[in-house]
């Protein structure tokens, strides 16, 4: 089948969302609250989900590998989450105090027991927030004010870090000096000039361009595993935090998608290599709302807030810009932490099994193509995976990615959507404790059924 031919297929299918998706366009711009939730022709509306399932308003039933992108590291609705929740609101009686508690720093040694360049920490609300607290950190610990990221690499929705996500590699310069693309209306000339684009996995000319603008260069932000499909070598990831440190630029390892997903302690625990800073996003909130920056303890005393808070009017002695702000009527949700406590704590018991299925799963999905004459590799680390058609034996860079067979990968989405599994098309696989070894099986099953309908 053609890929127009599968879309129809898929539209037709699903009467339901495509109703939804028309009556929200009337409201919501695009239909949508977030704009990465959108495919052709619409997107699937969802209405339960339980363990590793997802169910449409259609009442069709999907094994669910999209997870929300990532922070569903045990599935949908696991009992002991749902039930600390519950007991949580019996003991305590409220879901926000509005002032410290205990649960705040009870969670923070947890973090620090597994993170190796976790001194001291803060929360945030989300992921995005995160990395934009690491941004302000470093340019106020540095007094630097741009900041350098990777031709490819995702850190959130603000204008600093909304350059190269997606670019244009016929406009995008020389692959090992790459041209910063703006990736939404709104980008200013200036936030361009500010954000340096460096080429991942090439350490001779990220030190060349880190080595010209040392001295206006405040960090690098990176995520060591690019889109949770090309991890960093290790000979680059120790290269950068060398090559950081000699000039005194810091490093921002973003953790939102690796974090208690590569290992407990994420890529940086993987790798050996403490950076200056980390951000912290989804697992760690048990799929509520929640991010963490944590780093250095002479970084992070920076945000003490030294009897300043600029929103007290009656209080002028202090100076404001002597202070990191930072603050967010919601940061370190009592509730929130209560839950994110509980899912590491059964993360620590059942992250080695959930390894153990991902890789069945990838080995499964390798061994189908190949059956089919089709070349694929499954990238990644951890428990989240790709899947690149391409003729190449490895990928390392954006670029290399960019010359993957799309199409195909994309049919076989639409095909898989056919047939009971849910994963955007084109997008990775996140897996979780709830995708056990029936369940694997399911899905390698549905593979069959979707090379036999293409």
């Amino acid at each position: 089948m053609t890929l127009d031919a599968l879309i129809n297929e898929y539209a037709a299918k699903n009467p339901a969302s495509r109703k939804a998706y028309e009556k929200a366009c009337n409201d919501i711009p695009g239909g949508i609250s977030a704009n990465v939730k959108y495919f052709a022709p619409f997107p699937l509306f969802m209405k339960e989900g339980h363990g590793a399932w997802l169910t449409d308003v259609d009442s069709h039933s999907y094994v669910d590998y999209v997870l929300s992108y990532g922070p569903l590291i045990l599935g949908h609705g696991r009992t002991e989450i749902l039930t600390s929740i519950e007991q949580y609101f019996a003991e305590h009686g409220t879901m926000l105090y509005g002032t410290p508690h205990e649960l705040e720093d009870i969670f923070a040694r947890k973090i620090k027991e597994h993170f190796p360049g976790i001194e001291m920490l803060r929360y945030t609300n989300s992921g995005t927030e995160a990395t934009l607290l690491c941004i302000r950190t470093a340019c106020a610990f540095t007094g630097k004010y741009k900041i350098a990221k990777f031709e490819g690499h995702y850190h959130g929705g603000f204008n600093e870090v909304l350059v190269s996500v997606n670019p244009d590699v016929t406009k995008a310069g020389d692959a090992r000096h790459p041209i910063g693309l703006p990736e939404s209306a709104g980008i200013s000339d200036r936030m361009l000039n500010d954000t340096v684009v460096l080429p991942f996995n090439d350490l001779e000319a990220c030190t060349e361009i880190l080595t010209k603008q040392q001295d206006e260069i405040a960090a690098v932000i990176m995520e060591p595993v690019f889109g949770g499909t090309i991890p960093a070598t290790p000979e680059f990831m120790q290269g950068i935090r060398d090559i950081t440190k000699k000039l005194g630029i810091l490093m921002i390892i973003d953790e939102v998608k690796t974090g208690f997903r590569v290992t407990l302690g994420g890529a940086q625990e993987y790798y050996h290599v403490a950076p200056d800073l980390t951000a912290l996003g989804k697992v760690i909130g048990a799929g509520f709302p929640v991010g963490i920056v944590g780093g250095r303890r002479d970084i992070l005393s920076m945000a003490s807030p030294k009897g300043s808070d600029i929103l007290d009017s009656s209080n002028i002695s202090a100076s404001a810009a002597e202070v990191l702000y930072h603050s967010g009527t919601y940061n370190g949700h009592p509730m929130i932490l209560n839950a994110g406590l509980k899912t590491i704590e059964i993360l620590e018991q059942e992250f080695d099994a959930l390894l153990a299925r991902t890789e069945r799963l990838k080995s499964g999905i390798r061994e189908l193509y190949a059956k089919h004459g089709i070349h694929v590799l499954t990238p990644g680390l951890g428990s989240m995976f790709n899947v690149v058609v391409t003729e190449l034996d490895a990928i390392e860079t954006y670029r290399d990615l960019q010359k993957s067979d799309f199409e195909t990968r994309k049919k076989m989405d639409y095909a898989l959507l056919l047939n009971g599994i849910y994963n955007k098309p084109c997008n990775r696989y996140n897996m979780s404790t709830a995708h056990t070894d029936d369940v694997i099986d399911f899905t390698l099953e549905a593979y069959e059924k979707a090379f036999r309908l293409l």
